[in-house]
């Protein structure tokens, strides 16, 4: 019998702790992993199901080419040299802005993004497009904006709060956003001394659990947030000493709020001002922790809805406090800050979108390749991403994508993004190569974890760290390295450190590509270009982080991160990489003058056409009177990288969810189908009658329509989003608020 091997899911971004025996190519067992520091023996059913995810029959195994409508195999040479040479081509005619690189290592493969955006950046490209953006520019700009830094991101302090509120999320299902969150919703259900409140349109399994359940109106949060804030402060319980230790221009959003007609607003959001004042209370004068999520960020306020949530909890002393939402630790932050007011920001050249937090939203691309514009988009590079399934308005990007004049693909699967392609390029999977993932996220202690290889690979597959390598020398972009730092890497790392040192600081162009200078030196030694890319983060860590090394134990010195490195090896569960100071986490705060900026000029206009008849005429719509809500979260969906349906044990589980008093009014009772038209398509569903919609709604979950061995599987959802339904002012696509019409087929 195998030995159970430690490694995490890659299936969401909650990266759950797991045990897995292998055989070959195969997991053959999985268990959760109770000792896992961070998870602590907690899984949902996606984590135990990633056999399914390892081993199928779509699996590639070799280099793809494209000759008319079929696929040949090509060695790796070949592939190399042929992608590098036709980039050249298309760079060296149109300039940087043609190529894109569409990817970052989805939920839990981060350590390709590093080597996959450094290959952009040398190109001279910007145009890195992410699922991150897909969801949370509204909110990472936002973060820029009031904390000084867009990777600054809040999550709930559940250990110290008092209660739980919890805005358009169902964590009970979804599982992300809150360590062992299942076991943390309940925790605060069943305490009669704390409070589980959800704001939620849908009887979610959250909203089920709840001690009190706002079910709001969909489409009203920012209607609803504001009428929060306006109880707060037109009641005088906002948090003066706070506001004035660590807040700044409270005066000038004050007006946007004291004469706030309130009544008049919750009738629109169809809820009782008497519950939504108790609510506004407890919020305003206890502990209370807050998550969001996409009913926030995907609903038709995007944007305004995070800047309400962000001025909600600074007015009441909710940020960075004991019992409220904290900035937590990590090893590096998910991307750079780019503030679009520094001229050397690029925005979209067709849609004139800004890139937030490095990242442009994929929902606009179809359009960037469609320009007339001389420097549209003709070159793409997909790596871990499948936007033929995931990203919003699949027959948008099924036409723009016939357009590039070069689209390669690096993926585990025989995807329908690869299926588009000229190039597919066979990446290991997450349990065949050294990773990690960037979405450790607990306070006060900060986590890491390294994945172990646990099994082989079928073919000859690469590390897509090495697959961007390769690239790179075809291309002709990595720097000479002299021998040596070759003969350095091989023996001693912490020689080799030094040498590193010495050719970084006397080579200032070779520093700009250290991902690949590792992989060609150390990545040699250690064979894998993600482990060699570890260790170089891990060395730079200590300088950014020494207060946190020494409170988790750490003596700190510049050679600590190959000690760290050593661990990792050692403990594949992962180990204890820094300690926060709970008391004074304000200190993490980036503006430059350590303040909350609650001020933000460009959405200034914005909140205050945020009125009760303004909102209720706009939510008026006689052509498509339903609302769909798209990409339901539930234990049967694991986005598009689980690709055999016999993952779900062969039951139906695409279905349409409609709430029983609708069904009866359209006379679909007993019906087994029903036809949802949205602006961009029409597509047939199984209905299921169920209590979670509210009247008016119909929810279809994510991850379907994928083929697998020739045949489809279920409906794809993003058939009926079109890309053009977004955020007015970064992108994001309004998944949450989908105006459809539901008849009988």
């Amino acid at each position: 019998m195998s030995e159970w091997k430690k490694t995490f899911c890659p299936l969401c971004y909650h990266n759950c702790g797991l045990e897995v025996q292998t055989a070959g190519h195969q997991i053959t067992k999985v268990r959760p992993d109770k000792n896992h520091p961070r998870t602590r023996g907690y899984v949902c059913r996606k984590g135990l199901k990633v056999a399914h995810y390892q081993d199928h029959k779509d699996r590639l195994t070799a280099p793809l080419k494209r000759s008319g409508d079929q696929f040949i195999e090509i060695s790796w040479e070949q592939a190399i040299s042929e992608i590098a040479d036709k980039l050249r081509d298309i760079i060296d005619r149109h300039g940087p802005r043609a190529l894109a690189y569409m990817g970052g290592g989805g939920q839990g493969c981060h350590m390709e993004a590093g080597f996959g955006r450094n290959l952009l950046t040398a190109l001279g490209s910007q145009y890195h497009y992410s699922s991150l953006a897909q969801e949370l520019s509204g909110s990472y700009w936002v973060n820029g904006r009031a904390y000084g830094r867009q990777s600054i991101h809040l999550g709930p302090d559940l250990d110290r709060a008092k209660n739980f509120l919890v805005i358009g999320w169902n964590g009970y299902v979804s599982n992300a956003g809150v360590n062992r969150a299942r076991k943390r919703i309940d925790a605060f259900a069943k305490d009669p001394e704390k409070q589980l409140i959800v704001v939620d349109p849908l009887l979610s399994e959250t909203a089920k659990r709840a001690d009190k359940h706002l079910q709001l109106r969909i489409g009203t949060v920012a209607l609803f947030l504001k009428s929060l804030i306006a109880i707060i402060i037109q009641e005088g319980w906002e948090n003066r000493n706070f506001i004035a230790d660590h807040c700044k221009d409270f005066d000038r959003i004050v007006p946007w709020f004291r004469t706030f007609d309130v009544a008049a607003a919750l009738h629109v959001c169809a809820l009782d001002y008497g519950e939504v004042k108790d609510v506004a209370g407890i919020y305003a004068t206890q502990p209370t922790a807050m998550r969001t999520d996409l009913g926030i960020l995907m609903d038709r306020q995007s944007t305004m809805n995070s800047y309400l949530e962000m001025i909600l909890m600074a007015i009441c002393g909710r940020i960075c406090t004991p019992g409220g939402n904290v900035i937590p630790g990590h090893l590096m932050p998910l991307g750079p800050h780019t503030d679009e007011r520094n001229e050397k920001i690029w925005r979209t050249m067709e849609t004139g979108i800004p890139a937030v937090l490095g990242y442009f939203p994929p929902n606009v691309a179809p359009e960037e390749i469609e320009s007339k514009s001389a420097d549209r988009l003709r070159a793409m590079i997909v790596s871990g991403s499948n936007p033929l399934r995931s990203y919003a308005d699949t027959l948008a990007y099924e036409k723009s994508f016939k357009e590039l004049e070069l689209l390669v693909t690096l993926e585990i699967t025989m995807s329908e993004t690869a299926r588009l392609s000229h190039y597919v390029l066979p990446a290991k999977s997450a349990f065949e190569k050294w990773d990690a993932t960037f979405f450790n996220i607990t306070f006060p202690e900060v986590f890491f974890q390294v994945r172990h290889p646990c099994c082989k690979s079928l073919g000859t597959p690469l590390e897509e760290g090495e697959i961007f390598t390769r690239l790179g020398e075809g291309l002709g972009i990595l720097p000479p390295i002299p021998e040596t730092l070759s003969s350095a890497a091989q023996g001693n790392r912490q020689a080799f450190a030094m040498e590193l040192l010495q050719f970084i600081n006397q080579n200032k162009e070779a520093a700009k590509l250290l991902p690949f200078v590792l992989n060609r030196t150390l990545g040699k030694s250690l064979d894998s270009a993600h482990l060699a890319a570890i260790w170089g983060l891990l060395m730079m860590y200590p300088r950014h982080a020494p207060k946190e090394l020494a409170a988790a134990g750490y003596e700190v010195n510049p050679l600590l991160g190959d000690t760290l490195f050593e661990e990792l090896l050692a403990h594949p569960e992962g180990i204890l990489i820094g300690k926060l100071d709970p008391q004074n986490n304000l200190e993490r705060l980036r503006t430059g003058d350590g303040k909350i900026h609650l001020h933000i000029q460009e959405l200034e206009g914005w909140v205050q056409e945020v009125q009760a008849e303004d909102e209720r005429a706009a939510l008026e719509n006689s052509t498509f009177p339903f609302i769909l809500i798209a990409g339901r979260h539930f234990p049967f969906t694991a986005n598009t990288i689980m690709r055999d349906p016999a993952w779900n044990d062969h039951k139906q589980t695409c279905t349409a969810l409609i709430n029983k008093v609708d069904a009866h009014a359209l006379g679909l009772d007993n019906a087994r189908e029903a036809m949802i038209t949205t602006e961009a398509s029409s597509a047939k569903f199984s209905l299921e009658v169920s209590d979670i919609p509210a009247k008016g709604t119909v929810i279809i979950p994510h991850g379907y329509g994928l083929m697998y061995q020739g045949k489809t599987y279920g409906v794809n959802v993003n058939q009926l989003t079109k890309n053009t339904h977004r955020d007015r002012l970064l992108g994001t696509p309004l998944h949450r608020y989908i105006p459809c019409r539901v008849e009988k087929p």
